[in-house]
């Protein structure tokens, strides 16, 4: 039951996060942190695509320490228990507040973030 109660906490954190990942705005605010939200985590080698991928699409919404992100509409995404599986079917499907991102994102680009979140935020 606790994962289920934290796989909709993600939903909806995911759902929000894809609202601000988008077009419309254009503030100075946004574009002065993506340069930084890409740029890779210290001592990190790894997520390259997938890190990408979630600082375009999903930083806006969500922090998360290895991408460089500190979006404050959905949940943090460090220290979450879910596993790569779950947070695929979040990420294509959707729930809550969250939009899918199937037909938004190719299936690589929604593999690549998949991995990096559960590797990178994983507690």
């Amino acid at each position: 039951m606790k994962s289920l109660a934290a796989l909709l906490a993600l939903l909806l954190v995911l759902g929000l996060a894809a609202c601000g990942g988008g077009g419309g705005d254009d503030d100075a605010g946004d574009d002065a942190a993506t340069p930084a939200a890409e740029e890779p985590a210290a001592g990190d080698d790894e997520g390259g695509e997938g890190r990408q991928v979630f600082a375009s699409s999903c930083g806006g919404c969500h922090t998360l320490e290895a991408a460089g992100t500190s979006g404050t509409v959905g949940p943090p995404l460090d220290g979450h228990d879910l596993d790569r599986e779950e947070i695929e079917e979040q990420v294509r499907e959707g729930g809550g507040a969250m939009p899918a991102f199937e037909g938004t994102l190719s299936d690589e680009e929604i593999e690549a973030v998949s991995d990096f979140v559960a590797q990178h935020g994983s507690g």
